[in-house]
């Protein structure tokens, strides 16, 4: 029978009969898990449309760069805390209904910004888009439900390329669509995108139900302990904040970076640069198979090296475009598999407490992608192109300094779920 019986999840069909998560026939699982990194990418895509349309909006709106770049850090804003007030629920409430919920909830501020008058009120928009649109950090601790014994990296991996892919490709869609069509457009088209996805969702993920409901106070109050006693989120949770830091401070100025080079590149030419970095997606599954076989600082610190050294090179794209196209490889590629690694490691502290857990992580994840991104565009408006390589360089060595510090020693205090 192609059917792999095991009893540690437990998954509950769309008819409402039990069955056992690796127990689901194999075809089947690697469906639900591939649909799983399509959904996880299509709606991470959101959070990033906005960053190839930032010069396009700054000359809609007669707005400078700096208050352009604040979109984005507002979106990454909400989204943090949309981390920290909905995605907790996943420990308590049905996850499929959450899912769904979180994408029709997008859908409707997307619409809301296409349409909307002013560049205060598409902050305010974005924020609010940003806050709603956390399905991909519900569909992470979804997928790691349904993963069979000794695989949860590989899925981890699996599910997080397709992330990875949809926030390359955003910025290739929303840049190709924005230079014919505005950057409008852009919003309306992904609004359509959202409806359809959570018709598709609901449809197809069968219910997943926690091992027992939680008060929302509780929850909310277990974040805090969560965060201070384990030593093994506290230091992945700094990591993958630095991580995305620099990944952010790139992407937000890349934009303003090509519009200003000698040949004045548009929206759609900064959309292609997220198609070199849809090949870094592919080092997602490796990652995860690397993580499942080997010691996680060794991989966790050469997936930082790769950023390290990306920054690097990409300071010489004023010489040639060919070091920045390398740079983006690269560096899309270390932060890929540093998230994986980190996350690979601290879903194996608990079970019951998986979405507290990510709430937690992705909280200080995004919070160091919104400083990233001030900060990459502080460096961009004072030092140019240097400044935002220099910002992504010590990024990428703070969280190596991170990984190897003595200072977390893996230490460990029960938190009561």
């Amino acid at each position: 029978m192609n059917v792999v019986e095991s009893s540690h999840q437990k998954l509950e069909n769309s008819s409402g009969a039990t069955l056992n998560a690796p127990g689901l026939a194999l075809r089947h699982h690697r469906f639900l898990i591939a649909f799983l990194g399509f959904a996880a990418g299509a709606t991470v895509a959101n959070i990033y449309y906005s960053q190839p349309l930032l010069h396009a909006i700054s000359t809609h709106f007669h707005s400078d760069a700096a208050a352009t770049s604040i979109v984005s850090v507002a979106t990454q804003l909400g989204y943090g805390s949309g981390l920290l007030f909905f995605v907790p629920l996943g420990d308590s409430l049905e996850r499929r209904a959450l899912i769904v919920a979180s994408i029709i909830g997008t859908a409707l501020m997307l619409l809301a910004a296409a349409f909307c008058s002013s560049l205060p009120l598409l902050i305010l928009l974005s924020y609010l888009l940003g806050f709603i649109c956390i399905t991909p950090q519900l569909i992470v601790p979804y997928a790691t439900g349904i993963a069979h014994p000794g695989s949860q990296g590989r899925t981890v991996g699996s599910v997080m390329s397709g992330l990875l892919v949809g926030i390359l490709f955003s910025r290739s869609v929303s840049g190709f669509i924005g230079a014919r069509a505005g950057w409008q457009a852009v919003y309306l088209f992904a609004a359509g995108a959202m409806l359809l996805l959570a018709i598709l969702a609901a449809i197809i993920l069968p219910p997943q139900r926690p091992e027992r409901r939680v008060p929302y106070c509780d929850l909310l109050a277990s974040l805090w302990p969560i965060l201070t006693r384990q030593s093994v989120v506290q230091r992945h949770a700094i990591i993958g904040a630095l991580g995305f830091g620099a990944f952010s401070a790139f992407w937000t100025t890349l934009a303003f970076y090509l519009g200003n080079r000698p040949e004045h590149f548009d929206s759609q030419a900064t959309g292609l640069f997220g198609l070199v970095g849809v090949a870094g997606a592919l080092a997602a599954p490796i990652s995860g198979r690397m993580s499942d076989r080997f010691e996680a600082r060794i991989v966790n610190g050469a997936a930082l090296a790769l950023v390290v050294v990306s920054f690097l090179l990409m300071r010489l794209a004023d010489y040639s475009l060919i070091w920045l196209v390398v740079g983006v490889f690269l560096m899309d590629a270390g932060v890929q598999a540093s998230q994986i690694s980190n996350q690979t490691r601290i879903y194996a502290i608990s079970t019951e407490l998986r979405n507290r857990i990510n709430s937690v992580y992705m909280v200080c994840y995004f919070f160091g992608g919104a400083v990233g991104s001030a900060i990459g565009s502080w460096a961009w408006a004072h030092f140019h192109w240097t400044g935002v390589c220099v910002a992504g360089t010590l990024f990428g060595a703070l969280g190596l300094a991170i990984l190897f510090s003595p200072v977390f020693h893996v230490r460990r205090e029960a938190v009561q779920p």
